[in-house]
């Protein structure tokens, strides 16, 4: 399966999705604040990947994003840490996710 089809796949398929990498404390913070929501998320640890290279390629080229966290709901870009600890601030998370959190 090409780098481009399994990430879309992933996009498509998972309702959270957060390709990270393993020594980054932003791609924590995300990952503890989908913990501490109760909302479960698959994460994809891109650095432990034997493509990384072509996955942060496609990922930047789909996103315009090179850092991470990049986190998708429902098929949609968030963005990195920054973004989605304000849209939980602003009350933007929540409606995005509470349909499959497990409150």
């Amino acid at each position: 399966m090409s780098v481009k089809k399994y990430i879309n796949n992933l996009i498509k398929n998972e309702k959270v999705i957060i390709f990270s990498k393993t020594y980054c404390p932003y791609c924590d913070s995300t990952k503890e604040l989908f913990n501490s929501l109760n909302c479960p998320y698959k994460v994809i640890e891109v650095d432990e990947m034997q493509n990384c290279r072509e996955i942060e390629d496609y990922l930047a080229e789909l996103t315009k994003q090179r850092t991470f966290p990049n986190t998708f709901i429902n098929g949609q870009h968030i963005g990195g840490n920054d973004k989605l600890q304000a849209k939980h601030k602003k009350g933007q998370l929540m409606p995005l996710i509470k349909d499959f959190c497990n409150n």
